[in-house]
């Protein structure tokens, strides 16, 4: 039976890898500092995991993590685009420094793999190809082009992961998460991502807010898509060692196509506040799957309306 520690597991994306690797049948470690995450995420697996409570930047607390984790899967993380940039000093200090603590524990305690949650934001905003009537998928070839201190973050953590496979053999694999949603998404937070903001809305009759016109795109990709990508990580081979993957499902849609797909599910409407634009957000972005599926045998299995589905009927069960 593998060990995984998976940091930042009481999160959203976290928590849910605890629950497939527990089914499973495997050994799982928590490392979190509860700081963003609730700790009621863990409640349904009570008793059943290692719980280490601590900062990721705190050296000698990751060290204390990672001894004996066959694998460890790295999703602690200060999230949001718009607290980087109202903080970027504490975004850079967990987000790359807390990284480059967990490769060092990783290192020291050999671990088999050491997947780290990167971010489809690292891209920006992407030149138009020459011809095209919009804009293009995101390649992992393309030169990245950050707009955001969470997204730098995420970028030097990337090549920190690069570094400790060619200079250290440490094997490392860096998932770009493209927009995920899905059940223990916290909408609470004024940091909250679109999806649970909009399905609280709907539910509490309070006015979802859009930042711009609404026409903006995501890739949005179902938290089980995630889970799926982090599991073959663990199993690629030497080829997706160092490499990073985009992680999403390889289609787009409106800011205003999910509210009005949620108003579709919950049978309400919904009057938008619509406010001005947010410094470091993306315009569009798509993702181009093909290496993830080439190299690690990706394959997304829940598409953006199964995934809609799903998700409201959680929220709305609360």
């Amino acid at each position: 039976m593998a060990l995984f520690l998976i940091t930042g597991g009481a999160g959203f994306i976290g928590s849910n890898l605890v629950e497939a690797l527990l089914a499973a049948g495997h050994g799982v470690r928590v490392l979190d500092s509860f700081a963003t995450a609730p700790r009621h995420n863990l409640d349904p697996f009570a008793g059943r995991f290692e719980l280490i409570e601590g900062d990721i930047r705190d050296l000698n607390t990751c060290l204390r993590a990672a001894k004996g984790a066959d694998f460890v899967l790295h999703q602690a993380a200060l999230g949001s685009v718009p607290r980087s940039v109202a903080d970027p000093v504490t975004t850079h200090d967990v987000n790359a420094g807390g990284t480059l603590n967990m490769l060092l524990a990783a290192r020291d305690a050999r671990a088999r793999r050491f997947v780290f949650a990167s971010s489809s934001s690292i891209y920006g905003d992407q030149p138009q190809p020459e011809g095209a009537a919009g804009p293009g998928p995101k390649v992992e070839t393309m030169y990245p082009r950050p707009l955001s201190p969470y997204a730098v973050a995420k970028l030097a953590a990337e090549s920190y992961c690069r570094v400790f496979w060619r200079a250290y053999g440490l094997p490392t694999v860096s998932l770009r998460y493209f927009n995920i949603f899905g059940p223990r998404q916290d909408p609470s937070s004024q940091y909250a991502a679109v999806v649970p903001k909009f399905a609280a809305a709907l539910l509490d009759g309070s006015r979802p807010t859009i930042f711009g016109d609404g026409e903006q795109s995501r890739d949005f990709t179902h938290v089980a898509n995630a889970v799926a990508a982090n599991l073959a990580a663990c199993e690629a081979g030497e080829i997706a060692f160092g490499e990073t993957f985009n992680i999403g499902c390889g289609t787009s849609f409106s800011v205003r196509h999910l509210l009005t797909t949620l108003e579709g599910l919950s049978g309400r409407r919904a009057e938008i506040d619509f406010q001005p634009p947010r410094a470091g957000d993306v315009r569009d972005s798509l993702a181009d799957i093909a290496k993830a599926k080439r190299l690690m045998g990706y394959d997304p299995k829940i598409g953006f309306d199964e995934g809609m589905e799903l998700t409201w009927a959680w929220y709305r069960r609360g």
